[in-house]
């Protein structure tokens, strides 16, 4: 359940959300209607802790990870593939830190990563990532090219499918022109 308890969010000493109060439970599905500048999209910047509040508090379950689609895709040199694959932040953040236990010969740690990217299905998330773009229409050929070789209405399917290869996520939201929240 995601719950804002009398929040206020300031930009530029203007109030957005002021003395504002919701509960999302499980199952809800949740739309967001208002105007350009209303605070859709900073509710949102802070529900991934980009932003904090100026009064008020808010919750979920620290074992909810949080999904959106990015609005933009960014013209890398990177493949379709580890684009999608990025979306899963614990997974690249197990991977460096495995990559600095391996460098520093730390067995034990090296262990402990392997075990939790096995938890996390870490050694698979490179057929699920593929079975997403699939499914989006992305050809194998496709899935390895780079990012600046598709149009933008492809990019916005890369930024879908990299919100969906998040392992366990609870809580996805659209950013604008559509907003809307739902929990599982």
């Amino acid at each position: 359940m995601i719950r804002f308890s009398d929040i206020q969010l300031l930009r530029g000493g203007k109030p957005l959300l002021d003395h504002t109060s919701a509960t999302i439970a499980p199952g809800d599905k949740v739309g967001l209607v208002g105007k350009n500048g209303c605070g859709k999209s900073s509710l949102f910047a802070l529900l991934r802790h980009q932003l904090s509040l100026d009064a008020g508090h808010y919750d979920y379950p620290n074992q909810w990870q949080v999904a959106w689609v990015a609005q933009e895709t960014p013209a890398l040199d990177k493949s379709a593939l580890e684009y999608v694959i990025d979306g899963d932040t614990e997974y690249r953040d197990l991977q460096d830190a495995l990559r600095h236990a391996e460098a520093n010969d730390d067995g034990n740690t090296v262990a402990l990563l392997h075990d939790k990217l096995d938890a996390i299905g870490g050694y698979t998330i490179e057929a699920r990532a593929a079975s997403l773009l699939d499914g989006l229409g992305f050809s194998q050929t496709q899935i390895h090219w780079s990012l600046t070789q598709f149009s933008g209405g492809w990019r916005m399917r890369l930024n879908l499918a990299q919100a969906y290869c998040v392992v366990q996520t609870y809580c996805y939201w659209m950013s604008p022109p559509t907003i809307s929240i739902w929990t599982r």
